[in-house]
């Protein structure tokens, strides 16, 4: 595959992304569009071939080890053992099935502590599910290579789409990736984007994040099959502080080269309502976008 032979010498690099550059070893994009990295991680075989559900089911336990059973047909026994169960593990313990068996007792001890922890284990879980913080944050789905002042500019955009979570303090850092040819091999190059602008007091309505394309920025005088080869992807970094949380909440996202698309520029999603009296942000109009009628470039 033909690779980028170089990069704009004028753009700062970034090393500090947390991502290598030896392209031979990645797979696919550094991010995903929810956020999460692109990534699985491996070198735990004990643990990974370790199954607890496969080794319970194989304990060498039958209702020999029971006593108190009125069944007389396995299905009968099935249904007296599976209350039992259910009954040791809620501590309730009705006292007519037991078990005499050493596995069994060692099973139904178990059972009766699960019963403890699982309470106390699902109040901590269902606490910090719904008490973890986070941004309502919708990015556009893809990025637009649009017309600037007297240049162009990178641009993508999002909004806070939930009532009342108004971000405030919102902070954005851009990077970007590309792979070029050093020394004959395929590296990655990471490159912090100059934006217009990177912090905005309060995030009521939508915010459209422009890098103008300049001398020096890393895309300077690429064109869209160039960002192909160099198998471009933007990292973006939305941190912002949520009054109603009262917390700093994150979110991630990215853009690949085949997400960014050129000559189009984004429709305005914010109206004046009937009255005059209130801005109506259109959350639908989110992606919505124009053909740009000149070819873009920058040289």
């Amino acid at each position: 595959m033909a690779l980028l032979k170089r990069a704009n010498p004028f753009s700062k690099v970034n090393n500090d992304t947390g991502f290598g550059n030896n392209a031979n070893d990645y797979g696919g994009r550094f991010v995903n569009r929810d956020g999460s990295f692109n990534l699985r991680r491996e070198g735990m075989p004990y643990w990974q071939r370790f199954s607890i559900y496969h080794s319970m089911l194989n304990l060498p336990i039958g209702t020999h080890e029971f006593t108190g059973l009125l069944a007389s047909t396995d299905w009968q026994k099935v249904k007296e053992i599976y209350f039992f169960s259910t009954e040791t593990f809620t501590t309730v313990g009705y006292g007519r099935v037991n078990p005499v068996g050493d596995m069994a007792n060692f099973v139904a001890s178990l059972e009766a502590m699960s019963g403890f922890l699982s309470f106390a284990v699902a109040t901590g879980l269902i606490y910090g599910r719904f008490s973890k913080p986070k941004s309502f944050l919708a990015f556009s789905d893809f990025a637009v290579v649009a017309p600037y002042q007297d240049k162009t500019a990178l641009m993508f955009r999002f909004v806070s789409y939930k009532d009342n979570h108004i971000l405030t303090n919102v902070e954005i850092k851009v990077n970007i990736g590309l792979q070029v040819e050093e020394n004959g091999k395929p590296v990655y190059k990471f490159f912090d984007l100059l934006l217009e602008r990177s912090r905005v007091d309060s995030l009521p309505m939508n915010w459209t994040v422009v890098h103008p394309i300049d001398e020096q920025s890393p895309l300077w005088s690429l064109t869209a099959e160039d960002m192909k080869v160099a198998d471009v992807e933007v990292y973006v970094l939305v941190r912002s502080f949520d009054d109603v949380y009262s917390n700093v909440v994150l979110q991630r996202t990215s853009y690949t080269y085949d997400e960014i698309l050129f000559n189009r520029k984004y429709k305005p999603m914010y109206r004046e309502s009937s009255d005059g009296k209130t801005t109506i942000v259109e959350l639908h109009k989110l992606n919505e976008s124009v053909e740009v009628a000149r070819v873009l470039s920058n040289q």
